[in-house]
């Protein structure tokens, strides 16, 4: 709890308002006063309304869709602090755009993450916060201080109410969509208690996908696929088809951390064999990404704490214990 009258400041950009507000509130407090608006040729104008001199602010900003806006947002509104004096900046970045331009595919092609991390630490940021980075060793792009929140506990903790896994674990898989998630999948099944499966898929050309064998045994089970990031839908919706046409799995279901859903994602999710999907609100959600098969699962608690032992100079590590 952050008692009214101390030095912290939580500011919000336009990305995730709603989150913000709810992480404010899990912190008994209100979003500081501030106005995000863009000029008539679309530069991004940002307001401050309160003074921030000496303060520990913290700016949460999603660099979600449209990612170029609100990374400008986010820019702009460290530089205004820092230029405000405000004692220490922590961007508060539930979503991490550009995360997976982090390597070179192929030649001359540029490490965007990186570029980014230079332009927020830059800007002025002194500390960020973000959750499941697409690669953990993201980090070490940033050359100031990262803490990086786990979405597989909050994910695990409300599915293991939901009726669809409450007390039924024997028949169940956590499934890895691809070799490169498998981390993230084994840490599912660690916590849930289950076994683990792997989608084996390969590419024959750009934005096609062959599913080409099932690692594991899904035959008459039902299969949780698990992943940090579910964009257009391809792979998620292709290897839960693969999985009972296959696999012979019973039943499908599904589970990110950031539910992009750019393009033809929720056409794909609605024709999918999935019958539910476990998104969290690190990315808000317009009207028209809205799907009856979609549970969404709210952040705000751990963020709340993070943000409260930062403050307090607590280590993070206490929220998992």
């Amino acid at each position: 709890m952050i008692s009214h009258g101390s030095s912290i400041k939580l500011f919000a950009g336009n990305s995730c308002p709603a989150l913000a507000k709810a992480i404010a509130a899990k912190l008994k407090t209100d979003l500081s006063a501030c106005r995000v608006t863009k000029f008539s040729d679309g530069e991004v104008c940002v307001n401050i309304d309160e003074t921030v001199r000496g303060c520990d602010v913290f700016v949460i900003q999603s660099t979600s869709y449209p990612v170029n806006d609100h990374l400008m947002e986010l820019l702009i509104m460290i530089d205004a602090f820092r230029r405000a004096s405000a004692g220490r900046i922590t961007a508060v970045i539930p979503y991490f755009g550009y995360a997976r331009q982090d390597r070179k595919a192929q030649a001359r092609d540029p490490i965007t993450a990186k570029l980014v991390a230079d332009l927020i630490t830059s800007a002025g940021a002194d500390r960020v916060l973000t959750m499941d980075l697409h690669a953990p060793q993201l980090q070490g792009f940033f050359d100031i201080p990262v803490d990086h929140l786990f979405g597989i506990p909050v994910l695990a903790k409300a599915m293991l109410k939901d009726s669809f896994l409450k007390d039924r674990h024997e028949d169940l898989v956590v499934v890895s969509p691809d070799v490169g998630s498998v981390a993230r999948a084994r840490q599912m099944a660690q916590r849930l208690n289950v076994s683990l499966a792997i989608v084996d898929k390969r590419r024959p050309k750009a934005n096609e996908l062959e599913v080409m064998n099932i690692v594991g045994d899904v035959n008459g089970k039902r299969c949780l696929i698990v992943d940090d990031i579910i964009d257009t839908a391809g792979t998620i919706a292709q290897g839960a088809k693969a999985l009972v046409e296959l696999g012979g799995a019973t039943a499908v279901y599904g589970c990110c951390t950031h539910p992009v859903l750019s393009g033809p994602a929720i056409e794909r999710l609605e024709k999918s064999v999935m019958e539910k999907i476990f998104v969290l609100n690190t990315i808000e959600r317009p009207a028209d990404r809205q799907l009856d098969k979609i549970t969404e699962i709210s952040v705000a608690s751990i963020f709340a704490s993070a943000i409260e032992s930062i403050y307090a100079d607590l280590p993070l590590s206490r929220l998992y214990e």
